[in-house]
C-alpha cells in the first residue's frame, strides 16, 4: 500500500485520538443510551441516500464531478493494490474518526458555547476536511448538509453509534462501488 493511502488512515486516527481524547476532557461518554441505535442508523442512512438523490438531480453537472473525482480515488486505491479488507478499514477509520472528531468533540464543545450556531459550525468544518475542484461546487454543500444530518442524530440520540453505523456503510457502498467500478 502506497504512503498517500496510509496517510488517509492516519489522519483518521489522528480525527479519532483527538476526538476521543477532548470527550474524555470534557466528560463525555460516546453515547448516552444504546436502545435505537440501528434504527436511528437506518434512518440516517436513508436521509444520506435522499440527499445524495436531491444532489444529483438539482446539481447534475457537479454531482459529476465529484464523482469522477471519487471514481479516480479509488481507481488510484485499486492501482495501489487495496482490496475490499482495506476499503472497509478505511470507511470504518472515516466513520470513527469524523464522528468522533466532529459531533463527539467538536458538536459538544461548540454547542455548549455557541448553542445551535455549533451545530451549524461543525457541518461547516466537516465539509472543509471533503475539499472539492471548483468545478464540484455543490459538494462542500452537500458535507455540510450531511454534516448537518450527523450532528443532529448526535444531538438527538446522545450516541454517536448511528452517526458511525451509518457513516460506515455510506462511505462503505460508496469505496465498493467505485473500485468495482474500474
Amino acid at each position: 500500500m502506497k504512503s498517500p493511502f496510509l496517510f488517509l488512515l492516519a489522519l483518521q486516527g489522528g480525527l479519532l485520538l483527538v476526538g476521543g481524547g477532548g470527550m474524555l476532557w470534557l466528560g463525555l461518554p460516546p453515547a448516552r443510551e444504546a436502545g435505537g441505535a440501528g434504527f436511528w442508523a437506518l434512518v440516517l442512512l436513508l436521509a444520506l441516500q435522499g440527499l445524495e438523490a436531491l444532489f444529483r438531480r438539482l446539481f447534475p453537472a457537479s454531482f459529476r464531478e465529484a464523482e469522477a473525482l471519487h471514481r479516480d480515488l479509488a481507481l488510484a486505491l485499486k492501482r495501489s493494490g487495496a482490496r475490499p479488507p482495506f476499503l472497509l478499514a478505511l470507511a470504518l477509520a472515516a466513520a470513527l474518526g469524523e464522528e468522533v472528531f466532529f459531533r463527539g468533540f467538536l458538536q459538544s464543545l461548540l454547542v455548549a458555547r455557541l448553542g445551535g450556531l455549533g451545530l451549524l459550525a461543525q457541518a461547516l468544518l466537516f465539509a472543509l476536511l471533503h475539499p472539492a475542484p471548483l468545478r464540484a461546487y455543490a459538494y462542500p454543500l452537500y458535507t455540510a448538509l450531511a454534516g448537518l444530518l450527523f450532528g443532529l442524530a448526535y444531538l438527538y440520540t446522545g450516541s454517536l453509534v448511528p452517526g458511525v453505523l451509518a457513516h460506515f456503510l455510506h462511505n462503505a457502498k460508496s469505496f465498493y462501488g467505485l473500485w468495482r467500478e474500474r
